[in-house]
């Protein structure tokens, strides 16, 4: 029995259904879903994504439509676009010939109406006036035709059900009669009412042609009039977006004859300020420049153009005009030192140190790297013993400082006068300080306990720092830095990393500081994981991922910064950072947007609201903003970079010799000063030599702990266990510290005397951890009362120490 034919599809209707499309000579024929609506024929690859990706659209009123067997057909619109189709019974193919050819006869007529001129119905004027009086009449006039003839029709309709079921039952006597007399009388009754059924259908069909010509002829009037409406719409925003440019420049230039002192009025001058002026106004006649998106379209949030509504600004403080405006930095900076009285005028130029630009070429040393990681694996990176091979010339330390490359960026954000717009730059910093990393493949040296790195610049850039290696129980270095500028930043860093084989992921721990001086605000964050790639196999690179929450713990202002992870698969650009910048009640301000190896963009928000749903489900975020403006750009690596280890031009002076140093300074390391000469074997044995010292110093450090802690009797039994435990640290070098106490998960740190014999985290062993009497030279351990956090801060006397050369109470550790 053949398979019931479902009803013809009849134009305008959706028809969908799995089809076969062939895709290449690999895959050959895919299955796809269809839909045929409207005259289009769209295919996707499941029925989930039709609400978000269309695969391929084809126009019914230009293709043909071609048969080629039983169960395959070709529609082709030109040679743009063929589709080789494929359905799976012959009973299928010629249902879905049936739709599209219906589809494309009236994508067809369609298209003939709409290219029809339309001579006979005169284009309506303008609603205004008298004509918009004699239109609605009109339309009045037709509607209440057009609402007779649908009377008529449901007349009709009443008098066809009458007449056809009179009908049916005559025809029904007619069966149920025997061959007699009233056999002519019944034939008679069936004939009137057929007849009358006959009458009343030829009225209701004379009806529904009547109703159909007129609905045609309005509704090209009214198509007509409908296009005529978009046209005057699209005039009246092209004229309001004129008279807002307009305002908007009227607007600047009274601004800027307001804010000019009344010493600018030479002629002069005044032509020059109007020559920059003059670019503004250039830029204000580009659309594209004036109003465009500021940012890539992320996951949770979107931003489109603001309305020109929102640059009618009060301009009320200098810097909410340098953000409107468009004032680049420099100008802005100038003008705030101008009008600033505390702002130190120098007296006399001071000669700044020149500093080198060139480092010795990274020696081209051959290295097994899977001799020494294939017995690696699931280990933490500070207990792999690892040869300079793998390192570059720099200690950790130096790579902490080296966050100050754009201290610019605090400079300005010190200016700022609101809190918001100096979160953005104290954000653009956290950001800044990962640009150095893109090609840094390099391990820094793992700093020594006690070893120290001071980085005075104050003369050229009026700051300084100064970093120690506090801890080495977990491994722990802390950072300080102070500007004249107005700002102090402070951190501690510790690293937990785990190599697993294809990637290596190292996770900063402990926190980021920053306090300004006249605003008193103080911000704190976190820095985000750091992943190297193809360790075993191909070309190492390095990304950035995870989230960071910068904090104004004193107004309650965030940032949050979403560091996205490198995809293969993505469409957005690689190294992509985005943030949103909001107060205490949670409002959104800003935007930023960039990448973190080239630039960061910030914009002013004017208006958030709800928007669709995302293709993940998610109801994103609608930002309207404002131009985007440049808040920080990389700075381009000095040249042959790619030989001395990608170090930008900071890097390069880190290790320089300076003189007046701690001896303790990272500077007077000797396997690290071998190894930038390239002389690599010397400093393999320099560094082995190192570590045994540092071993020794830590033993004895445990001695006097225990002897300290123990009653007299009991501190020689505590010293042999000492001793006979020094057996099993020595794999314990500089690079591999011991075990650090384990974290419970319901409470603080467990005692590292409770530990010995349980199990950490997957299931490792945990090993009990040494007492250490060890105490920081330069820092002290606090509770920061406004962040919440434990961390060391500066205690005070290095520079102190410095210029009166008095470095006793420094340890020798080199």
């Amino acid at each position: 029995m053949s398979e019931p034919k479902p009803p013809t599809p009849t134009p305008g209707d959706t028809y969908k259904g799995w089809l076969f499309k062939w895709t290449n000579y690999i895959k050959g024929y895919q299955r796809r879903w269809f839909v045929l609506s409207n005259g289009l024929l769209s295919y996707y690859r499941t029925q989930a994504e039709m609400g978000h990706t269309c695969r391929g659209t084809i126009n019914l009123a230009t293709a043909n439509i071609a048969v080629e067997d039983s169960c395959n057909f070709v529609i082709s619109n030109g040679g743009a676009q063929t589709y080789h189709l494929k359905a799976s019974s012959e009973v299928e193919r010629q249902r879905w010939i049936t739709a599209l050819e219906l589809a494309k006869a009236k994508a067809v007529r369609m298209q003939a109406e709409s290219d029809d001129s339309g001579d006979d119905c005169p284009t309506l004027p303008p609603t205004s006036g008298q004509g918009g009086g004699c239109r609605n009449s009109e339309v009045q006039s037709t509607l209440r035709t057009l609402g007779s003839k649908v009377e008529d029709l449901s007349t009709c309709n009443d008098l066809i059900a009458k007449h056809g079921s009179a009908l049916q039952r005559s025809l029904s006597e007619l069966e149920g009669i025997r061959p007699g007399g009233d056999m002519g009388e019944k034939i008679r009754q069936v004939t009137e009412r057929a007849t009358l059924f006959r009458i009343t259908s030829n009225a209701m069909i004379n009806a529904c042609r009547d109703f159909l010509t007129l609905a045609q002829t309005h509704s090209k009037r009214w198509q007509k009039a409908l296009q005529v409406e978009r046209d005057q719409r699209i005039r009246l925003e092209e004229t309001l977006e004129q008279l807002a440019k307009q305002h908007n420049h009227l607007e600047r230039a009274f601004r800027g004859a307001t804010v000019l002192p009344p010493s600018f009025s030479n002629p002069a001058i005044d032509t020059k300020g109007s020559g920059g002026s003059g670019k503004g106004d250039a830029s204000d006649e580009d659309d594209e420049n004036e109003f465009f998106d500021a940012m890539e379209d992320p996951a949770e949030f979107i931003t489109v153009p603001a309305d020109p509504k929102y640059h009618k600004r009060s301009g009320s403080n200098v810097s909410g005009i340098s953000s409107e405006l468009g004032m680049d930095d420099q100008s802005l900076d100038e003008q705030s030192l101008a009008s600033n009285p505390e702002s130190p005028q120098p007296l006399e130029v001071e000669l700044v140190k020149q500093r080198r630009t060139h480092i010795p070429d990274k020696p081209n040393y051959s290295l097994n790297l899977w001799s020494i990681m294939k017995n690696c694996i699931g280990k933490e990176l500070s207990k792999i013993p690892m040869p300079v091979n793998f390192n570059e010339p720099l200690s950790m330390l130096q790579r902490l400082s080296e966050d100050l490359e754009y201290y610019e960026l605090l400079d300005k954000a010190a200016k700022c006068q609101s809190s918001l717009e100096q979160l953005c730059y104290v954000a653009a910093f956290t950001v800044s300080s990962y640009s150095t990393t893109v090609h840094r493949t390099g391990k820094p040296f793992n700093p020594l306990l006690g070893e120290t790195f001071e980085l005075d610049r104050l003369r050229d850039c009026g700051y300084r720092s100064l970093c120690e290696q506090v801890s080495h129980h977990p491994p722990a270095a802390a950072h300080h830095a102070i500007s004249e500028r107005g700002w102090t930043l402070r951190q501690e860093i510790a690293l937990a990393s785990k190599f697993r084989g294809k990637y290596l992921s190292i996770m900063p721990l402990g926190s980021i500081q920053c306090i300004f001086e006249k605003s008193n605000n103080h911000y704190s964050w976190k820095k985000v994981t750091t992943t190297v790639h193809n360790i075993i196999v191909g070309k190492l690179w390095i990304d950035q991922s995870g989230e960071i929450d910068v904090v104004n713990h004193r107004t309650g202002d965030r940032c949050h910064l979403k560091f996205a992870p490198y995809s293969y698969f993505s469409r957005d650009v690689a190294r992509k950072v985005t943030g949103v910048v909001t107060d205490k009640d949670g409002k959104a301000h800003y935007v930023l947007s960039g990448t973190w190896d080239e630039k960061m963009e910030f914009s002013r928000i004017m208006q958030s609201s709800k928007g669709e749903n995302g293709t993940e489900g998610k109801q994103r975020t609608v930002y309207q903003t404002l131009k985007a403006k440049e808040i920080w750009r990389k700075n381009p690596l000095p040249e042959g970079a790619e030989t001395m280890y990608y170090f930008s031009s900071l890097a390069l002076t880190l290790n320089e010799p300076e003189e007046g140093v701690a001896p303790t300074d990272s500077r007077r390391r000797p396997d690290q000063r071998l190894m930038e000469a390239g002389r690599w074997d010397e400093a393999n044995a320099e560094k082995q030599r190192l570590e045994e010292k540092q071993r020794i110093a830590r033993r004895e450090r445990e001695r006097e702990a225990v002897k300290a802690a123990s009653p007299p009797e009991e501190a020689d039994a505590e010293e042999i266990g000492t001793e006979a435990s020094e057996v099993s640290d020595e794999t314990d070098t500089e690079d591999s510290p011991p075990h650090t106490p384990v974290a419970s998960p319901y409470g603080p740190p467990l005692s590292p005397f409770l530990t010995e014999g349980m199990e950490g985290p997957y299931g490792t062993p945990v090993k009990s951890t040494h007492q250490d009497n060890y105490q920081a030279l330069w820092f002290k351990k606090i509770d920061d009362a406004m962040s919440g956090e434990t961390m060391h801060v500066y205690s005070g006397g290095y520079w102190e120490a410095k210029d009166q050369g008095g470095w006793d109470i420094c340890p020798d550790i080199f």
